[in-house]
């Protein structure tokens, strides 16, 4: 771990929190490698619940480090694309429950790990969205298999087609996250939970979660890896470049 992660660990609940509140939480490598790091050493503690969420008051995980996607090549994408993958594999499989905590912004990356969280409370000034086609790319760290799970394939698609932000009350409704609270509410809310949480049985808990997520294995490792592909092809893509270039000069991009 380093800087831009924090870990703390108390009553059996760890909580993770990615502490780059002046780039709105991205994740650059580094960042990526230290919050592993800290599922690692979630793991050897043997948390009986895991919290994720970010600091400041704006943003959980404004998405990927896009400063670092920009001149990627295919190769160079298939191996910030596998980092990523690791990375919300290792929260999916984590041996206890995930809460993500959404205290703002959810976008790109941010919104695939909290996708690979068992629950997700927001704060009800939480936005989220696969924000990833305004880059001329798709969701790259598992977007495309597990938000069709969660919300249905349609509205899947329309959030992925259209890159829609849906604030808290909409995701909601749309069975994106469990609940909404309000802002001040929101630790308290999820520290409730996390102690109900690490107060049951934990080997019946890892077990039904390694159950829940046994019945999605099959198809989602060939989609998961038919994404990787898909995504690391649209770098060097006049599109990926112009999106990311755009975005970070904030204009409005010119795609072919």
């Amino acid at each position: 771990m380093n800087d831009t992660v924090r870990y703390e660990i108390d009553g059996g609940v760890a909580t993770i929190t990615v502490d780059r509140p002046d780039k709105l939480n991205a994740l650059n490598v580094e960042t990526l490698h230290a919050l592993r790091d800290a599922l690692d050493t979630a793991a050897e503690d043997e948390a009986r619940v895991l919290v994720i969420t970010g600091a400041g008051e704006k943003a959980f995980v404004a998405g990927a480090d896009i400063s670092h996607m920009k001149d990627l090549g295919p190769s160079e994408a298939h191996e910030y694309a596998t980092l990523g993958h690791d990375l919300i594999e290792a929260i999916e499989s984590f041996p206890a429950p995930v809460i993500a905590a959404i205290n703002g912004y959810a976008f790109g990356g941010g919104a695939e790990i909290a996708l690979g969280c068992d629950m997700r409370v927001a704060s009800e000034r939480a936005i989220i969205g696969q924000t990833e086609i305004d880059l001329g790319i798709i969701p790259g760290w598992g977007g495309t298999q597990r938000l069709p799970r969660l919300v249905g394939d349609e509205v899947a698609r329309r959030l992925i087609y259209f890159g829609d932000r849906v604030d808290a009350s909409d995701a909601n409704e749309l069975g994106l996250v469990g609940e909404v609270v309000a802002h001040d509410e929101l630790y308290d809310r999820v520290d409730d939970l996390a102690a109900e949480l690490a107060s049951q049985p934990a080997f019946a808990l890892a077990a039904a979660k390694e159950a829940i997520n046994q019945s999605h294995e099959g198809p989602q490792a060939a989609g998961l890896a038919f994404e990787r592909r898909t995504w690391t092809s649209l770098f060097g893509t006049h599109d990926q470049r112009e999106g990311m270039e755009a975005f970070l000069a904030d204009r409005e991009p010119d795609f072919e």
